[in-house]
């Protein structure tokens, strides 16, 4: 474009002061009526006190995102104040201080105190999310902002000196999941992590995950003349094994487990299998209850059919209870021993109170101390974490697991990227601590070395408050790039907000 030539607003950037000013103060009081009258509907459930202030700043946030206001932030950008995109844990306050600082340059007065805010005041969503990541993971004393969560291997229950390796490596909280031991493994990985943390002059805190209902292959029946499944082959589920050897002309056959899910498909509805490296579409539900499925997407060289093996159904109300017989045996210790929580497979509030009405059976003096995690792992949990977070954080020490490897399968993995953001954004607004989880570093983990792209993955994990490891060979090496990776982003980046760090490499 040459220079003389006029450059083009769009309408809304070139709004001027008076109606921009205008349309602030209505946005303001809408929000503000809006999330009055949607805390009001949550109080019932809200009995610490120090998280009122937090659900109503929730509250605030959800009725701004309501609106489309990117026309808004557009016009606020040629007068150099904020666009609005980062105040998730400060809703009112600076609509206020955007709204005054318009009003000072139109000539108006603004009353002595209010514009700009005092700096506590502004900044005081940011100290409470600090103050209780801090409570729930507690860094250590040289914390970058970022705690780093590592599970534990069975291997660490024999061997005291490998959970201190994890810890002067960096390890700020373990997980043991319950899914896989017993109790005397799991008591001996909780001594050893206790005296780790007495060695290094810190309490290290337990994450307890307890398994949750799991929905895997059973036995399998595979063809002579073929061991993978491709996209377009047929796979039949049945309930029974007696059925896996039944006449019939499909030949890839597995038992799922428990058998009752098949009995909630219908035609049309998705399955994934083993984290989703295999996907179909239910073609047909037979009248013996099993369900025949047409795979559409594998990998290029197809999937082996094989026991134990996770099955997901996308979209499908499994009616499954959160919490299942071997949970509830096994909260009998957790409850007793762990620090925190982690709740699988989450999806509504009424899970948490249920979760928080066993813990109070078995702790009815002090069970709201413990920290819970929520794993949001699913579409159902998505949409009700507003609700999830105010029934548990109104209770009690309370965080969100990202649980990306199902989360990902079950929304689909395009949308993984833009619902793990959305997730930051309203736990922030919440003042609520995020675990970033599932394959963090995998590959360094695993083999030593990391690819590209997940050491791209870790950086961007620095906006959560805590990030996972899971267990492998070369897990030390991992805790230590991490550590220095994360400590290296923190000098560049703070939530969604841009740290002006000078820059060194020109």
């Amino acid at each position: 474009m040459p220079p003389d030539d006029p450059i083009l607003l769009t309408a809304a950037e070139a709004v001027a002061v008076p109606a921009l000013l205008a349309e602030l103060r209505e946005l303001r009081r809408t929000v503000a009526a809006e999330g009055r009258a949607t805390f009001r509907t949550w109080r019932p459930f809200i009995r610490r006190p120090g998280f009122a202030a937090a659900a109503l700043n929730l509250a605030h946030y959800l009725a701004l995102r309501r609106r489309d206001l990117r026309g808004v932030q557009r016009a606020l950008m040629r007068y150099g104040l904020s666009s609005l995109g980062r105040l998730e844990s400060r809703v009112l306050v600076t609509l206020d201080a955007v709204a005054d600082a318009l009003a000072a340059a139109e000539g108006e007065r603004v009353a002595p105190g209010r514009w700009p805010p005092a700096p506590r005041r502004f900044f005081r969503g940011e100290t409470v999310l600090r103050q209780n990541a801090e409570a729930l993971f507690r860094p250590g004393p040289a914390s970058h902002g970022v705690s780093i969560l590592v599970t534990l291997p069975s291997e660490a229950a024999d061997d005291p000196g490998f959970v201190l390796r994890l810890v002067r490596c960096g390890t700020d909280a373990v997980r043991i999941n319950c899914a896989h031991d017993d109790a005397a493994v799991w008591s001996a990985m909780i001594a050893n992590t206790r005296q780790a943390g007495a060695a290094v002059g810190r309490h290290i805190p337990v994450l307890m995950d307890i398994a949750g209902p799991k929905i895997r292959t059973g036995d399998v029946h595979r063809p002579d003349d073929a061991t993978r499944l491709m996209a377009g082959r047929a796979l039949l589920l049945v309930p029974d094994a007696a059925l896996l050897d039944a006449p019939g002309p499909h030949a890839f056959r597995a038992v799922c487990n428990p058998p009752g899910i098949l009995e909630r498909l219908a035609p049309g509805a998705e399955m994934a299998l083993d984290d989703g490296k295999l996907g179909g579409t239910v073609e047909a539900c037979l009248p013996d209850g099993s369900v025949l499925v047409r795979v559409t997407r594998t990998r290029l060289k197809g999937v082996k059919l094989r026991p134990e093996k996770g099955l997901n159904f996308p979209g499908t109300e499994l009616g499954l209870h959160p919490l299942t017989d071997r949970d509830l045996s096994d909260l009998d210790f957790v409850a007793r021993h762990a620090d925190l929580i982690g709740y699988s497979f989450v999806q509504r509030g009424s899970d948490v109170e249920q979760l928080q009405a066993a813990l109070a059976a078995r702790r009815p003096d002090d069970w709201t101390r413990i920290g819970l995690i929520a794993k949001i792992e699913t579409l159902a949990a998505v949409r009700h974490l507003p609700e999830i977070i105010v029934r548990a954080a109104g209770r009690q020490p309370f965080g969100v697991m990202i649980a990306r490897g199902d989360l990902a399968v079950e929304i689909g993995f395009a949308r993984l990227a833009e619902m793990q953001e959305q997730i930051l954004w309203i736990c922030e607004a919440a003042q609520v601590p995020v675990v970033w989880a599932t394959q963090v570093l995998e590959e360094m983990v695993k083999s030593g070395l990391p690819t590209r792209g997940e050491m791209t993955d870790a950086a961007m994990a620095g906006r959560a408050e805590c990030v996972m490891l899971n267990k492998g060979p070369n897990v030390c090496d991992a805790i230590t790039a991490l550590d220095a990776l994360l400590a290296r982003m923190a000098e560049h980046q703070l939530k969604k907000t841009a740290q002006l760090r000078a820059l060194r490499s020109w």
